[in-house]
């Protein structure tokens, strides 16, 4: 495995296109995740989604990168690449908690 193919995964506009509709489907079925304060900006549009991409880059990184080897050209648009159960299982693993409020 290697950063570049991390780097190129994290990047991929394909791949971010799935993780942004996988993330919105996890909000429609988990109250939980789309009540968060990232949950609602993601809503409106305002969230990072690199938030995501990075975890997800590195959770699916030897299927990517064996695709890559392997000359597949879009490895993060092929679900027998990296399927939407991956993609679903590191979205909620990494879905950012809300910060603990500050008491005086």
């Amino acid at each position: 495995m290697s950063a570049a193919s991390i780097s190129r995964a994290a990047n991929d506009e394909q791949l971010r296109a799935r993780v942004l509709a996988m993330a919105h489907k996890e909000m429609v079925f988990n109250e939980a995740l789309a009540n968060t304060k990232f949950g609602q900006e993601l809503q409106q549009g305002m969230g990072a989604l690199s938030t995501l991409m990075w975890p997800v880059a590195v959770d699916t990184e030897a299927a990517y990168e064996t695709a890559l080897l392997a000359g597949r050209g879009a490895p993060g648009f092929d679900t027998d690449i990296i399927t939407d159960a991956a993609i679903t299982s590191s979205i909620v693993a990494h879905w950012p908690e809300d910060p603990e409020p500050v008491t005086p």
